[in-house]
């Protein structure tokens, strides 16, 4: 190209062209030169990318293995090392990682030219809301930690009221943060940053590990305690398990309200604390892949695509149903499973209910598959960090139900498939197993989309209604009358202007979303039927199985959150 540009005439240069020859290797030579000086320097900042991505990740990987190894040190040996020795190693992290967002909000992110570019992908508003959400939960769990712990004090460390202490002004720190930044492309200071973020990362990964653990312990004790209950009702003294007690005797809870409203809402609120650790992973590692990137004006949407209620119905009433059933459910097999002895059919109504709604989810997912292949919309190939972190993590929480499926599978086909609750069972499995495929592949289909563009006649339908009908603040019954009239006409015309591709489409992403929320408020608010109907624990063991419902369950339940973000992503780019 250097040579095709200095052969070609200009018209500065035609009398002098004539008398000279024009020396074209000097020119391909000064040419050539600057191109390898500006490619070495751009090969030189992707190298000092990766390089700095590689430290941060392995700064990561190390505090992730020593935390791990206390933990398991902690399981397997209590002895040697204790519950408050990770404590005190997980408070050393956090308080390291509280100086690190100090410094980025106070000194980082206000230096001149350090905030250039926004990823407009990241932080959605559902995901920063998710985090305020957990955030307050958490919170609150760790005032009920506290005020626990404050009224056993005689028989608990101090330890105990320290760490949650921690806890409080970590997360609400780490929420301002993300609810703030989350979008942030920062240009200054990478390395410091990356590792700032990595160790982030590390420490709410073994803040999820500390909880799942915990979690297996009192899942574990606390059925423990209910066959103790079972057996000698009435006779015996009942002790109850206090959470984070690691050791062999228990302490009593008094017999005060303020201390049974405690325990009852550290329990209802510990699957929260969770979903918090796992969602904050997400955010921060779209964080950590944005460090010193650099976007494009074409990139940026000129126009982000609205939430509106518009062109669905089927999807709303159809989802709304399947909400209010799964309620009823759930709170006939809450009623039922904290009695002594929970009765065998509020197992078979809970499976049912799955057995009956996931065959829909699934063909639901399937047809919105095939629309998508019948559309002529092209391919969203960008660089987009979020989406790839997207994909990664529908396609990796949805192996903690599948994985556990398989096991009940193996389980209930070696034992006695053709018992009642046992056939449930095992047709819940195989059912969960393809509407978690089946869903994956819409969403991820959907999330490389390209958006669709409305026309102006579409955008002005529902523009003209809002506009009217806020002028008049007072109206009369009669005009009152006639403004919803108004608006009904116009929600028709609009819903009779989308073509039936896309009223499809919304209306399978609207119902999938409100399956996927029922289907996450029953597992997050105590719907676990795989810790009480013992038919795997009784195959693979107490223990055994425990730990693969804990390391599944969270999974599960994140699934079901994540799922309803793509899934909103699909409704309004169709």
């Amino acid at each position: 190209m250097a040579g095709n540009k200095a052969s070609r005439p200009c018209h500065h240069c035609k009398s002098r062209s004539a008398s000279a020859p024009t020396d074209t290797s000097k020119i391909h030579y000064e040419k050539f030169w600057l191109y390898r000086h500006c490619s070495s320097v751009q090969q030189r900042d992707r190298q000092a990318q990766k390089a700095g991505q590689l430290f941060s990740g392995l700064l990561a990987m190390n505090v992730v293995f020593l935390g791990s190894a206390f933990i398991s040190s902690m399981i397997f040996n209590h002895v040697a090392i204790t519950l408050a020795d990770v404590w005190i190693l997980i408070s050393i992290l956090k308080v390291l990682c509280l100086c690190w967002i100090i410094y980025y909000l106070l000194g980082t992110s206000r230096q001149p030219h350090a905030v250039l570019y926004r990823d407009s992908h990241a932080g959605a508003m559902w995901i920063r809301g998710s985090v305020l959400l957990f955030a307050s939960c958490s919170i609150l769990l760790n005032v009920f930690h506290i005020g626990y712990s404050t009224i056993l004090i005689h028989c608990k460390s101090r330890v105990e009221i320290l760490f949650p202490s921690i806890g409080i002004l970590f997360i609400c720190t780490q929420a301002y943060f993300l609810w703030h930044h989350s979008k942030d492309c920062i240009q200054v200071q990478h390395n410091f940053t990356r590792c700032g973020l990595m160790l982030t990362i590390a420490t709410n990964l073994l803040l999820w590990l500390l909880a799942v653990t915990n979690d297996t312990l009192h899942v574990e004790i606390e059925s423990q305690l209910r066959e103790v209950e079972r057996r000698f009702a009435g006779k015996a003294k009942i002790l109850v398990y206090i959470p984070f007690c690691n050791d062999t005797a228990l302490c009593v809870c008094p017999d005060m309200t303020i201390c049974k409203v405690f325990q009852k809402g550290y329990i209802l609120l510990y699957p929260f604390n969770t979903e918090y650790c796992l969602i904050c992973c997400s955010v921060l590692y779209v964080m950590w892949k944005n460090v010193g990137r650099r976007i494009s004006h074409h990139h940026v949407p000129h126009t982000k695509p609205k939430f509106k209620l518009q062109g669905v119905v089927f999807g709303p009433v159809l989802g709304a149903v399947a909400v209010i059933i799964g309620i009823c459910v759930f709170m006939m097999y809450q009623i039922q499973v904290t009695g002594l002895v929970p009765s065998r059919q509020v197992f078979v109504l809970y499976y049912s209910y799955y057995i009956v709604l996931l065959p829909l989810m699934s063909v639901g997912a399937a047809i919105g598959t095939i629309i998508h292949a019948l559309e002529k919309k092209e391919l969203d190939t960008l660089k987009n960090p979020t989406r790839s972190l997207d994909v990664i993590l529908l396609m990796g929480a949805a192996l903690g139900q599948i994985g556990m499926s398989y096991f009940s599978i193996v389980a209930l086909v070696a034992s006695d498939p053709r018992d009642l609750l046992n056939s449930l069972i095992l047709s819940y499995s195989v059912l969960l197993i393809f509407q978690n495929i089946t869903q994956n592949v819409f969403i991820i289909d959907g999330l490389h989309r390209q958006r669709f563009v409305a026309t102006a006649e579409e955008e002005g339908t529902g523009e003209e209604q809002n506009c009217e009908g806020y002028d008049q603040r007072r109206m009369s019954v009669l005009e009152l009358g006639q403004e919803i009239r108004k608006a009904s006409l116009s929600y028709i015309h609009s819903y009779s202007h989308l073509s039936w591709k896309r009223r499809v489409l919304r209306e399978i992403s609207f119902f999938l979303v409100l399956c996927n929320i029922i289907l996450w408020v029953m597992p997050t608010f105590g719907g676990h039927p795989a810790f009480e109907n013992g038919l795997e624990r009784s195959f693979y063991g107490y223990s055994t199985w425990f730990v693969i419902v804990n390391f599944g369950l969270p999974l599960g339940v994140f699934y079901r959150m994540h799922s309803v973000g793509g899934l909103l992503e699909v409704y309004v780019t169709a």
